[in-house]
């Protein structure tokens, strides 16, 4: 008995760590599943902002985004607070179209909307939590 307890006190812990990553991972922005149709309406229903993380499968600098950038807790606290967040493959589904009449043109491309779809903000590269934290909040006080 006292082996099977050594063998799985490591696993045990292994697994607490992973499980601590990935809760701090979540304190980031919180990228909602929505169709562009349900986040206009979600924006309108509670008067915020859309944030578009406009990316793909294949991108470098989007997945450096996503791993280093987006997981930022000071940076999480404000998006979560003031956008609706979405992430979108500019190569699936109705993002296709999306990206075309939005004029992306290379990725990753972030753009902030207003609550009826029109333009407010847009950056894109790679950028670090408080360089993106200076866009929306820029983007957020001019809207005012």
């Amino acid at each position: 008995m006292k082996k099977l307890i050594l063998l799985l006190l490591p696993m045990l812990l292994c697994i607490a760590t992973a499980n601590a990553k990935d809760g701090d991972a979540a304190t980031g922005i919180k990228f909602q599943q929505l169709s562009w149709k349900d986040a206009m309406a979600k924006a309108k229903k509670e008067n915020k902002l859309i944030f578009i993380d406009v990316y793909t499968s294949w991108c470098g600098p989007c997945k450096l985004l996503k791993k280093n950038t987006f997981p930022d807790k000071t940076l999480g606290a404000y998006f979560n607070k003031n956008f609706i967040n979405i992430a979108i493959d500019a190569e699936e589904g109705e993002w296709v179209q999306f990206a075309e009449q939005n004029a992306v043109r290379g990725y990753p491309t972030l753009l902030i909307m207003d609550k009826n779809g029109k333009e407010a903000g847009r950056t894109m590269g790679y950028m670090p939590a408080e360089q993106l934290l200076q866009f929306g909040k820029e983007v957020k006080e001019k809207k005012k």
